[in-house]
């Protein structure tokens, strides 16, 4: 009876591999690693299952992972079962790993044979796997991906983060055995891996790719152009290349230039420099745009035409003087700003973030305008609390639509009387900031009661005969 038991635990367990969550992971290193056990454990609330250095004395904790809707592998030894034998499915087979409920699965930590996962790769097109994400791994070799020819998966969002592998130049065999499925892969990031260069040819395999990340990693400007070449990537729409090599802004604009559909992109963390000899045009279809910490100290020109959200946040910036007429979102946050933003330059803003910087009065005329904003923040600037200057921030703030700070974030730097106070404490009623314009019309009214009562005691005065 035991070994009967035993026997189905394995079978199970052979069975889920092939899902290829487990395929990958059959097996995994009898030692457990930091202390934990090697089993997996299931949170039903999230539906979330994780399994640590899985052996195959632990085989039956593999199987409440079957309810989960994510399963992470963490840690083992791959390698021992690269002549692992996979066969092609039953009927039965398939249908069990049709009914599995699991979305995304996640590997982490595991030095991966690639020979391996070309050989379990298309066991997935018989799950409901939509996101594959590897994390810390390192990919061994090269595979034979002549059994991908054709074959279609339903992976649509696909990661990497901090992985090593081999260059992607002289992969590119492989991404034409697998090209069925990168043609509708529509997300993919590749961060954390000192990448420094995608292949022409790469970029065209993706026809429907709509997202990618390639954050954190060693490209520079030179890289992008080739990358971005004419027909690669042609439905990007939203680009991360945040934390990398870049320095030139014209020079990313030249490189991605041949992006058409391009709406979001991301260059903060990179140090740029401006050329105003460029006549380089962004993609016309650019919406949002991050340029936060890129050591700018002027705006560089020319912006994207159409820009609806535009982050410069965390630069060097004295001035910004440029009129964006579809512009809703602004954030100007950390720079060195002495003056609010001309708001007639956006007529269609709604947003503007202005924390951090060295504004110290608001303008009557701006504080209008602010006034007809749905977010606006601007703490943490070193205010002058005259009458005028925490009257205009009092105004602005009964508007309702003074952002996150008020009034903590709002102190006055000066006069000296009212240094370090809050600027909602500031007082300026009219009788406290314009004594003036209480005594000179009190004066007024004071001399017209004297002037009217001398008529009426002339009037009321009897007069003498003669």
């Amino acid at each position: 009876m035991a070994k009967e038991m035993c026997r189905c635990e394995l079978a199970a367990f052979r069975l889920f591999t092939m899902s290829a969550a487990v395929l990958l992971f059959l097996g995994l290193g009898l030692e457990a690693a930091g202390g934990r056990r090697n089993r997996c454990y299931f949170n039903r609330t999230e539906e979330y299952c994780v399994c640590y250095n899985l052996s195959e004395e632990t085989i039956g904790s593999i199987i409440q992972c079957l309810a989960a809707t994510v399963v992470e592998f963490e840690g083992g030894d791959v390698e021992k079962y690269i002549g692992f034998p996979i066969g092609d499915l039953d009927s039965s087979a398939i249908d069990t790993l049709g009914s599995l409920v699991i979305q995304k699965i996640i590997i982490g930590n595991v030095l991966l044979p690639e020979i391996l996962l070309a050989r379990v790769l298309r066991f997935f097109s018989y799950t409901h796997v939509q996101e594959l994400a590897f994390e810390s791994c390192i990919f061994q070799g090269t595979g034979d991906w002549s059994d991908m020819d054709g074959q279609d998966l339903p992976i649509r969002s696909l990661s990497f983060h901090n992985v090593t592998s081999a260059p992607l130049t002289g992969h590119e065999q492989a991404f034409s055995s697998l090209s069925t499925w990168l043609e509708t892969l529509e997300e993919l990031a590749v961060t954390g891996s000192r990448v420094t260069s995608l292949p022409c040819a790469i970029g065209k395999v993706f026809r429907a790719l709509r997202s990618l990340n390639l954050a954190q990693n060693s490209l520079s400007d030179g890289s992008l152009a080739p990358a971005f070449c004419q027909g690669a990537f042609p439905q990007l729409q939203e680009l991360s290349l945040h934390h990398n090599n870049l320095s030139s802004y014209h020079g990313v604009c030249e490189g991605l230039e041949l992006l058409p559909e391009l709406r979001h992109l991301d260059l903060s963390h990179n140090e740029l420099m401006a050329d105003s000899s460029s006549s380089c045009q962004w993609p016309a279809a650019l919406r949002h745009f991050n340029l936060s910490n890129t050591a700018l100290d002027t705006v560089p020109t020319p912006l994207p035409a159409h820009l609806e959200v535009l982050d410069m946040s965390h630069n060097h910036l004295h001035a910004v003087d440029v009129s964006l007429s579809s512009l809703r979102k602004l954030f100007l946050n950390q720079n060195l700003l002495q003056a609010v933003p001309s708001l007639r330059n956006y007529p269609m803003l709604d947003t503007l973030h202005l924390d951090n910087n060295s504004i110290w009065e608001l303008p009557g005329d701006e504080v209008k305008l602010l006034g007809r904003l749905q977010d606006v923040t601007v703490a943490d600037n070193p205010f002058s609390c005259s009458c005028s200057g925490a009257g205009e921030l009092q105004t602005l703030a009964a508007t309702g639509h003074l952002g996150q700070g008020w009034p903590e974030g709002y102190r006055c730097h000066s006069p000296a009387e009212y240094q370090g106070w809050l600027v909602a404490q500031v007082p300026v009623s009219v009788l406290h900031c314009d004594l003036a314009a209480v005594v000179v019309p009190l004066c007024v009214v004071l001399a017209l009661l004297s002037v009217a009562g001398a008529v009426f005691v002339l009037r009321a005065r009897p007069c003498r005969r003669s």
